[in-house]
């Protein structure tokens, strides 16, 4: 993974979790070849590890095959909530929780 090709390394990004895709707005361009070009999504794979998935891959350079970061995106039902998590170099680090009720009991709690 390449910090001289990102802006920021792994940008504060809230409740964005990208199970597919890359943060372009942080890619300063190739430090191999100093392109700025598309960023290509390699070697991806998908486990799913005693209920949690889990998506790997490579963000790599167009050009000259140069793996600018490493993605990891995960997704778990944890009690009555989906969880999911993102790390990544380019694309940042976030995490979201969404209740599977069709009332979340965080967001009525605060009412009363």
């Amino acid at each position: 993974m390449c910090n001289g090709c990102v802006q920021k390394e792994y940008p504060d990004r809230g409740s964005t979790c990208l199970e597919n895709g890359s943060y372009l707005m942080n890619y300063l361009g190739c430090a191999k070849c100093h392109h700025r070009d598309f960023v290509l999504i390699c070697n991806k794979d998908t486990e799913d590890d005693d209920g949690e998935e889990i998506v790997t891959y490579d963000h790599v350079c167009k050009n000259c095959d140069h793996v600018i970061a490493r993605h990891e995106y995960t997704f778990s039902v944890v009690d009555e909530y989906q969880e999911y998590t993102m790390l990544c170099m380019l694309c940042g680090k976030a995490e979201d929780s969404i209740s599977v009720l069709p009332e979340d009991p965080r967001q009525t709690a605060s009412l009363f």
